[in-house]
């Protein structure tokens, strides 16, 4: 005697299991907490310097160029970037999910 034999014999009472376990799972599908993406906060630091006066070129080469290279010889970084403006510079470093 195979599985698939008393649901072959029963075909009344294969459907009706069919159709509560469909009505189960449309029952129970609104309750499931499942979400589109996950929550996932990277670890971010993000360093800001001034010169007043300075013009985003001067910004740009003396005061963030050594700095990222600085913060390169840092483990873990996976994207550094930095804007610079007038007297100002601001460098944002995240680092990978499994860094303190």
């Amino acid at each position: 005697m195979s599985i698939s034999t008393p649901f072959i014999r029963r075909p009344i009472a294969t459907a009706l299991l069919t159709v509560a376990l469909v009505l189960v799972g449309i029952v129970a599908f609104p309750n499931l907490s499942v979400a589109p993406l996950p929550q996932v906060e990277f670890p971010t630091i993000q360093v800001s310097s001034s010169l007043p006066g300075a013009s985003p070129e001067t910004m740009a080469s003396s005061v963030a160029t050594p700095l990222e290279n600085q913060f390169a010889k840092i483990p873990g970084i996976t994207q550094m970037t930095s804007n610079s403006g007038l007297g100002s510079v601001s460098v944002t470093i995240q680092f990978d999910l499994d860094v303190d």
